[in-house]
């Protein structure tokens, strides 16, 4: 970069775009960051809240179903790797690692 020529630079505290001259040492310009923008409508941001306790309450419904429901597929799931292991063979030795035989 030659010398005197301004570079641009992020301000760590504020976020705002620096536009820096070294052979000055000035701030040659700057641009603030953009700010979020701001629910003008009290009812719309009201809105905005129920709809995402809705949706909280949803995810939340889902998992408690899913709860009550895993002590029944672990037990089955149990129940069909005993079945499984009741029908093998105990005495017949395991497969040898590949490379082995």
């Amino acid at each position: 970069m030659p010398k005197g020529e301004p570079f641009e630079l992020e301000c760590p505290c504020c976020g705002a775009t620096l536009k820096i001259n070294a052979a000055l040492k000035s701030v040659i310009s700057y641009k603030e960051k953009p700010k979020p923008k701001a629910i003008e409508d009290l009812q719309e941001g009201l809105s905005l809240i129920r709809e995402a306790e809705k949706r909280r309450e949803e995810a939340f419904r889902k998992s408690f179903e899913q709860m009550k429901t895993s002590k029944d597929v672990l037990s089955a799931k149990f129940d069909e790797l005993l079945k499984k292991a009741k029908e093998e063979d105990p005495t017949k030795p395991p497969p040898k690692p590949v490379g082995l035989e």
